[in-house]
């Protein structure tokens, strides 16, 4: 088998040592010199002197959670350096240590059998890092209101029932008189902003209940931390913006897409980054974030059509903008979304409208252009006889006989 790379070297990356494997093709033989470092700055700096000394020039390592990452920080502007997807380079199963794994990496990556995995330049890595941190804050958000709403209900509160949103102005409002001791239905509601919609008599009955103290210190805890977690987020979304700086054009251009919101834009670049030359082609890209069916096929058939993993944070962005976009009247994704769903079910045909989304911001970062609708009216367009027939099948189904003229 043909040897791409003479002198590289494989590592094998744990939390306190990285072993590592240097490989140099001596004609006909290939020699293996291995050696363990620690995973202190100054043992990587070691590592990275170690492999300078053997005129290295690819290195490759797994993504092992997150250890991975001070180890390439420190190398990267020395080797080329390729990060292995650990599924991909399993070896024989019984010969497994560290240092067969260190040397097993480093013959694959002589002989370019290593898909690289898509890591982004360091400033998209600090902003992903962020802009993952603020999903997490808004996920734990979600838990204490909810907790807010499960210990309103054991008092017998019906707030959730009269009030929208009971981290709103006036849901905050009567969740402080409760923690305060306020029992009196009159009382809560002379604290609201008296713009609930439902009637007087349904909201003093939504508000009588049996509050106890050990209810009021459950109010007093949650409502803290949803506090304290929004101002975790502002703080967030401040630095985000101090990243966000020299990326700012391209996240106004993703806005101009239907069900892009600020935030979604920059969950996509964070994720994508802003550099397209990664990705050959925007199915490529659907492919890295698993947008699209597996390939599982044996002896001609097929097995499983499942998405992939793929990229998780990205894809749930995606499909949580996608269910936005096809409310969007008039537009060429609701249309798409309308036309599968008949056929395919809710779910998928918005899996799908994710791909198309995701597809156009490929090609928006890739050539610095705004979203163009393609209409609504863009299938009917494209192939008239198709839908003619449709229609036909359908009219004759519900028991009419149809003959069709050119107008």
């Amino acid at each position: 088998m043909e040897v791409m790379y003479p002198r590289c070297a494989g590592l094998d990356v744990h939390k306190d040592s990285v072993v590592a494997c240097v490989r140099v093709q001596e004609g006909p033989s290939a020699l293996h010199k291995v050696e363990t470092f620690g995973t202190t700055t100054k043992d990587l700096l070691a590592l990275a002197d170690w492999l300078g000394e053997h005129a290295c020039t690819h290195v490759a390592m797994e993504a092992t959670g997150v250890y991975w990452k001070p180890v390439w920080h420190v190398l990267d502007e020395s080797f080329e350096l390729v990060l292995a997807n650990a599924m991909h380079v399993k070896n024989v199963p019984g010969r497994k240590t560290d240092v067969n794994d260190a040397t097993w990496i480093a013959d694959l990556l002589a002989h370019g059998l290593i898909r690289a995995s898509f890591v982004p330049p360091t400033p998209i890595q600090d902003m992903r890092t962020l802009m993952r941190t603020r999903k997490q804050l808004v996920r734990e958000r979600a838990q204490h209101v909810q907790r807010l709403q499960k210990t309103l209900e054991d008092a017998n509160i019906k707030v959730a029932s009269v009030v929208s949103d009971i981290t709103g102005k006036s849901g905050r409002a009567i969740l402080r008189a409760l923690i305060q001791g306020e029992t009196d239905p009159a009382q809560l509601l002379a604290v609201t902003t008296g713009r609930l919609r439902s009637d007087q008599a349904t909201l003093t009955e939504s508000l009588r209940g049996r509050v106890r103290a050990p209810h009021r210190f459950l109010l007093r805890l949650h409502l803290e931390q949803v506090e304290n977690i929004e101002k975790a987020m502002d703080s967030v979304d401040q630095e985000v913006g101090a990243l966000l700086e020299p990326f700012r054009a391209k996240v106004a251009r993703l806005v101009t897409m239907p069900g892009i919101s600020d935030v979604a834009a920059q969950v996509i670049v964070s994720e994508i980054g802003v550099d397209m030359s990664r990705f050959p082609t925007a199915g490529h890209l659907i492919s890295w974030a698993g947008l699209c069916p597996r390939n599982d096929e044996s002896a001609g058939k097929r097995r499983s059509t499942r998405l992939r993993q793929g990229a998780p944070w990205l894809k749930a962005t995606l499909v949580q903008a996608a269910w936005s976009a096809v409310r969007t009247k008039n537009t060429y994704l609701q249309a798409q979304f309308l036309r599968l769903k008949s056929r395919r079910g809710p779910k998928k045909a918005v899996l799908a409208v994710a791909a198309s989304m995701l597809t156009s911001a490929y090609h928006m970062l890739r050539d610095d252009v705004d979203y163009r609708d393609l209409g609504p009216d863009y299938f009917t367009r494209t192939d008239k006889t198709k839908v003619a027939s449709r229609l036909v099948r359908r009219l004759q189904d519900l028991g009419y006989a149809v003959e069709l003229k050119a107008a």
